[in-house]
């Protein structure tokens, strides 16, 4: 019974020297680290640029040169003329003289519609006009004898004239049973057949023409200077290796103030008729020629909640510039204002750069 309590005795002062070693041992760790780490914030205090530190940085001398800017944007390709051809008025389809997906010239018949009842109703208007006319000319001889008023030769002029109104009304009636091309173009896929009852909802096909084309897209409202009529484009579209070119036709007078965008629309050639409307399409814009721009590495531009910074070196100091920048390139980016011809802007070392801090600039080409 003895021997049972001091084998217990025994485990428990060990598992209590356990315990106490442990403890000692993170305190020890712990002790260790805080001075590793306030050695590591001094080292890391130090190698940014504290008192006295100079820093080395790579730098380009701001000069100014011509610069033709372009500019990449997305737009679509639409066709020069496009409708829906409908029917005036409902009836039956007598004829269809078109073939789908053929070309079909300016004022060629594509559909006629039943005009048996309006025919006849033309028929019965030119009897009763001709009846009129003969009766207004016999008016008019009785007038000039005296034999009626002028009363009476008023009314059966009236009636002539009203019934010529309605001649010519029927007319229209009629021609509304024809529908013709309203001009040249391919003609799409028709959606009705000979016989069939169609109303002026009925879409009967779809009529385009396409060569040129029109390529409308829109660019940001800061390019709205550089940007004229005959400015040559150059496009691709999806799935396509070869690059189209075409000329500015239209702008938009004023800007969208909803996307703050300017829309435009190019033509281009289509002869083979290989730009289909509705497809997409990359655009590369040409702009106006800028002399004496100053242009500088993208890589110098530091984003700020403001706007846009460069650090720049004076005096072997950092010191920090608000710039405005214009088109960017894959390089470069062109700065509007905040920089002078002659500046030292600095290209590395932004994120350790603080203004006041000593640089030691190495200049490289631009």
């Amino acid at each position: 019974m003895k021997l049972k309590y001091i084998i217990y005795g025994l485990l428990t002062a060990g598992l209590l020297y356990l315990v106490y070693y442990r403890i000692s041992a993170n305190k020890k760790l712990e002790g260790d680290g805080a001075t590793g780490g306030k050695g590591s914030a001094k080292g890391a205090s130090k190698g940014k640029g504290g008192a006295g530190q100079t820093l080395n940085v790579n730098g380009v001398v701001v000069r100014t040169t011509s610069f033709n800017s372009d500019i990449e944007v997305t737009g679509s390709i639409d066709a020069n003329e496009a409708i829906t051809l409908q029917s005036e008025v409902p009836g039956l389809v007598t004829g269809i003289y078109f073939k789908e997906g053929t070309e079909v010239r300016k004022g060629a018949l594509l559909v006629k519609i039943n005009d048996r009842d309006i025919q006849a109703q033309l028929q019965q208007a030119l009897t009763k006009e001709k009846l009129s006319a003969a009766n207004e000319n016999r008016a008019k001889q009785l007038l000039q004898k005296g034999a009626i008023s002028q009363e009476e030769y008023d009314t059966s002029l009236a009636d002539l004239l009203s019934l010529k109104a309605q001649t010519q009304l029927i007319r229209a009636q009629l021609a509304k049973t024809s529908i013709y091309a309203p001009f040249s173009g391919k003609i799409g896929l028709r959606s009705i057949s000979s016989g069939v009852y169609i109303t002026p909802t009925t879409v009967i096909a779809n009529l385009l023409s396409t060569n040129p084309v029109k390529i409308s897209f829109s660019v940001p409202e800061k390019y709205v200077g550089q940007i004229k009529n005959n400015s040559d484009i150059s496009f691709k579209t999806e799935g396509a290796a070869k690059s189209y070119t075409g000329k500015v036709f239209a702008i938009e007078p004023g800007i969208n103030t909803q996307t703050r965008t300017l829309q435009i629309k190019a033509l281009a050639q289509n002869p083979k008729g290989e730009l289909l409307p509705g497809a997409f399409a990359k655009i590369k814009l040409s702009l106006l020629t800028l002399q004496d721009a100053i242009l500088i590495p993208n890589e110098a531009i530091i984003p700020v909640l403001k706007g846009k910074t460069v650090y720049i070196s004076k005096n072997g100091k950092a010191k920090q510039v608000p710039v405005e920048a214009g088109t960017r390139t894959a390089d470069a980016i062109v700065i509007t204002s905040g920089l002078q011809p002659g500046d030292t802007v600095l290209t590395t070392g932004a994120m350790a750069l603080k203004p006041d801090a000593e640089v030691k600039v190495k200049l490289v080409k631009n």
